[in-house]
């Protein structure tokens, strides 16, 4: 079992920044894919961005040129730094890890971070 515990958002102002971390502790061998989604209210949860474990990062389009996605292998760590914030940024962000104990392969999610860009 993978637990993933996320931290770092706030309410900010447009424009601002936020930086979200989240670890990821268990029953871990490996971690393929560490990466984040968003859900705002009254729609589906969707990619943010990702990173595997070869290092290929993918972002969501609404969010290239603004969002960097960071991992620490060292600390089976992600991070996501927020720039430019939008109003439409405004959801709770989950973080994702496809991890395996060496036996079988898991996807985990953390319990979500609010983020809210408001005036």
């Amino acid at each position: 079992q993978v637990q993933l515990v996320e931290s770092g958002g706030g309410l900010v102002q447009p424009g601002e920044s936020l930086r979200l971390s989240c670890a990821a502790s268990g029953d871990i061998f490996s971690i393929y894919t560490m990466g984040w989604y968003r859900q705002a209210p009254g729609k589906q949860r969707e990619l943010v961005a990702t990173d595997t474990a070869g290092g290929a990062t993918n972002y969501a389009d609404s969010v290239k040129g603004r969002f960097t996605i960071a991992r620490d292998n060292a600390k089976d760590a992600v991070y996501l730094q927020m720039n430019s914030l939008k109003p439409e940024d405004t959801a709770v962000y989950y973080c994702y890890a496809r991890t395996s104990d060496g036996r079988a392969v898991y996807d985990s999610w953390g319990q979500g971070t609010q983020v809210t860009v408001s005036s």
